[in-house]
């Protein structure tokens, strides 16, 4: 199946500051590890996103260089790249600050009715969020539609976000926007204390989305389709962080729904008659890629041939 996606969201360099007081910087932001997940995969991907020109912008742009990542026109209009603060605990879970700007660049505007409009565009987590780009993303999202799959992921930064109230209702209405949403039980615990996720997941899919999938780090995914409730249990691995883990599933994810020919808005009838086999196929794939990057420092998702696809 041939075509591309776009990817529209924050791309920065990741400060990593582990339990025996080492440091390192890695490139990383949400948005970019899906992109890179699906070039490192084999697929056409194209990023539009918020860097400087600058020596963090270098790093960023040579990584998503060797990955096949193409980023759209004007991504380089920041003043300076952003960097985000990850601390890892000794389990090697990591928390962020923030130190960034974002703004969506002319080019990763969807062309809908043009011969080159993508089959998917994924966003997401802080470019979803943060202003002046989070209102700019709703746009490209709505104007997607018309001839794209549309995918989100909340991937929550409390540090930058604001208080879950305030949060929730914005979440909501992507969520309403788009075909396919991806969320950490962690993030609907910020977002609905106290609330089963999953029963959450049920509530977001009776709307808009045909397939609503919740994480839950090391104990696997649970899927939400009309077909019902699929579960994927992780495979066991060491540990070394989690950084990028659930944008390396969210990039599987968005590659194994096009693997079943199922993005496209031609293909959207599809994608909501999705049935349980295929969730399954799809959800196997995510957890095994997600596996693979726990397993090694920094946002680094596995090649295609890494998981035997």
């Amino acid at each position: 199946m041939s075509g591309h996606v776009l990817a529209v969201g924050e791309a920065l360099v990741d400060e990593v500051h582990r339990p025996d007081g080492s440091s390192a910087e890695h490139p990383g932001g949400s948005v970019a590890n899906v992109a890179l997940t699906l070039g490192r995969l084999g697929r056409d991907v194209r990023l539009g996103t918020w860097l400087g020109a600058d020596a963090r912008g270098d790093l960023v742009r040579g990584w998503l260089a060797e990955s096949q990542v193409v980023l759209v026109e004007g991504s380089a209009g920041a003043e300076r790249t952003s960097v985000a603060l990850a601390t890892l605990d000794d389990a090697g879970s990591a928390t962020y600050d923030f130190d960034l700007t974002w703004e969506v660049p002319a080019g990763a505007l969807p062309d809908a009715g043009g011969d080159d409009a993508p089959l998917a565009v994924h966003t997401g987590s802080i470019a979803a969020m943060l202003e002046p780009g989070a209102a700019q993303v709703r746009q490209v999202l709505e104007a997607a539609r018309a001839a794209s799959t549309t995918t989100y992921d909340p991937n929550a930064r409390p540090a930058i976000m604001g208080a879950p109230d305030e949060v929730r209702p914005r979440v909501e209405a992507l969520v309403q926007l788009s075909d396919v949403v991806k969320v950490s039980d962690e993030d609907l615990d910020w977002l609905y204390p106290g609330t089963d996720p999953v029963a959450v997941a049920r509530d977001w899919q009776r709307g808009t989305p045909a397939l609503v999938v919740v994480t839950f780090g090391g104990k696997g995914a649970v899927a939400v389709s009309d077909a019902g409730e699929v579960e994927a249990v992780a495979p066991r691995v060491e540990v070394v962080d989690t950084v990028g883990a659930g944008d390396s599933f969210m990039g599987a994810l968005i590659d194994g729904l096009w693997e079943h020919d199922l993005l496209g808005a031609a293909r959207r009838d599809a994608l909501n008659a999705v049935d349980a086999a295929t969730v399954q196929n799809v959800l196997d794939r995510c957890v095994a890629v997600a596996a693979i990057t726990v397993s090694r420092a920094g946002a680094n998702p596995p090649r295609r041939q890494e998981v035997g696809l």
